[in-house]
C-alpha cells in the first residue's frame, strides 16, 4: 500500500469508529498490507486486494479469549 492509501484508510477508520487515535502503519517489507493500531496496541492487519481492476481492503483482527475477561 502506498502512503496515500494508508492516509485514506486511517481517515476512514477514525471516522467510522469515532476514534482519532487509530493509526494505520505500513508493514516492513510488505506492500500489499498495513497494520492497524490504537495508540501503541496492535489491533489487526489490513490487506489490499485488486481483482478485475477493482480495489478492496480486508481487515483481519484476532481476539484472544483472555482479552474477553
Amino acid at each position: 500500500m502506498n502512503a496515500t492509501e494508508i492516509r485514506k484508510l486511517e481517515s476512514f477508520f477514525q471516522r467510522k469508529f469515532q476514534l482519532p487515535t487509530i493509526e494505520v502503519r505500513q508493514r516492513p517489507r510488505k506492500d500489499d498490507s498495513a497494520e492497524l493500531y490504537i495508540g501503541d496496541e496492535f489491533i489487526g492487519v489490513l490487506y489490499r486486494d485488486e481483482e478485475d481492476g477493482e480495489v478492496s481492503y480486508n481487515f483481519s483482527m484476532a481476539i484472544l479469549d483472555i482479552d474477553l475477561e
